[in-house]
């Protein structure tokens, strides 16, 4: 069955796998998606075979699933000659440089917009395009620390707690570029043109942390609160995390009143219910009475290992869930069920294991075609479609303008890890 972004051809000039999160969803779906790769030194037309290793990289890539590689040299006139017959059929480009850079190999927006008028063209940068932070580098944590995040995050009176790269990079630009563009293809069905979606990391992070209870009082009142504080920070007893008997931890998120009442009928404590979430709790720090309670709360989960007390509450109507190791959440029945633990078969590697689709459609679901390419496994190909004859595909190569290689014959993978990549955003 085809995806709901049948038909649809991607365009992906992303060297950061944020960037590439956002085209997977759209890869996902059904779209086109087509990564133009820069090749790098070593790749020659002298070394046309990839080793096993390299081979079992890419295919272990989760971010680069369902879609096809092509190596340009964009430096080069005649690279960018080849991005400009790509872009004029393509419906949508995605790009992760930093405002300027595209200009320079002879594709921004402006640039491309006058060879196709419909073109959808998003930019995932740190800035955004415009602004005085425009040419600066940075990274998840910078985004965090300018957007207010990270000065909430952790204990009070420590240095804050860093939450990986999943907050600006991938619930913020990813995500946020994954909605831009399907917006623009919405309004591009009714006026015929595409536009330019400017995706800013840091406006989503600062996006995000508007939505929340405390930016909402801050521009009510002016009131905020400090690292740690706040009803979701971790200092009051119906919202933080226990140890358990085995050394383990145990997550209670009862926030509603009538859920934490639940939770302390169930561990026999109802004298604790009067310690619910109250509305001032958003901008403050619990007070001494709201600690002791949860120092009781501790002692009594101390009692019992953490999967006891979650075979325990499996009946009693309260918010609380183990806190996993990766290999218990990918092991975990109801990850499994929903399928976002999925094995992916291929001819030249084996199978590969993926997380899943998260968004289930009924009538158009998206699908986990095949595994990430080889950088400029598609060269070949792409090049012969575009018009390129033989002979001016092997002098492309030999100048350097482009580069293909393949599988060695034969690959197979066994097991397997995940690619780090260059994280330079420039």
């Amino acid at each position: 069955m085809p995806g709901p972004l049948e038909g649809i051809k991607v365009l992906e000039l992303i060297r950061v796998p944020p960037g590439a999160f956002c085209t997977m969803m759209l890869a996902d779906m059904g779209a086109t998606v087509l990564k133009i790769e820069t090749p790098p030194p070593e790749m020659s037309d002298t070394s046309p075979e990839y080793s096993g290793e390299e081979a079992r990289q890419a295919a272990f890539q989760f971010v680069d699933r369902n879609k096809q590689s092509i190596a340009i040299n964009l430096k080069h006139a005649a690279g960018q000659q080849i991005l400009h017959k790509l872009a004029a059929g393509a419906d949508v480009v995605v790009e992760g440089f930093r405002p300027g850079v595209m200009a320079r190999l002879g594709g921004d927006y402006a640039t491309l917009r006058q060879l196709n008028p419909r073109l959808i063209y998003c930019s995932l940068s740190g800035f955004g395009q415009d602004g005085p932070y425009r040419d600066r580098p940075a990274h998840d944590i910078n985004y965090l620390a300018l957007g207010g995040v990270l000065n909430l995050i952790g204990e009070p009176e420590r240095p804050p707690a860093i939450p990986l790269n999943i907050v600006a990079d991938y619930a913020g630009a990813s995500m946020h570029g994954v909605v831009g563009i399907l917006l623009a293809l919405m309004a591009r069905h009714q006026t015929g043109r595409g536009q330019l979606v400017d995706v800013s990391y840091l406006d989503t992070t600062v996006s995000l942390l508007a939505a929340t209870p405390m930016l909402r009082d801050f521009f009510f009142n002016g009131t905020t609160c400090g690292r740690g504080e706040g009803a979701l920070g971790g200092s009051f007893p119906y919202y933080t995390t226990y140890e358990t008997a085995d050394g383990s931890l145990l997550s209670v998120g009862c926030t509603e009143p009538w859920l934490w009442q639940n939770f302390c009928r169930a561990i026999g404590r109802e004298d604790l219910a009067r310690f619910a979430l109250q509305e001032h709790h958003f901008a403050g720090v619990a007070d001494s009475a709201s600690s002791q309670a949860k120092q009781e709360v501790q002692a009594v989960l101390r009692q019992k290992t953490r999967d006891e007390w979650c075979a325990f509450f499996r009946d009693k109507d309260v918010c609380v869930a183990p806190v996993y190791t990766a290999a218990e959440t990918f092991a975990d029945p109801h990850v499994v069920a929903r399928g976002m633990v999925v094995d992916v078969p291929d001819p030249r590697y084996g199978t590969v294991r993926q997380a899943g689709i998260a968004i289930k459609l009924s009538e158009t679901p998206g699908s986990i075609r095949h595994v990430g390419p080889a950088l400029g496994e598609h060269t070949e190909a792409v090049l012969e479609t575009l018009g390129y004859s033989a002979t001016e595909r092997a002098q492309l190569r030999q100048a350097g303008t482009v580069s293909s290689r393949i599988v060695a014959p034969g690959t197979t993978v066994v097991g397997g890890r995940m690619q780090v990549q260059d994280v330079n955003r420039v």
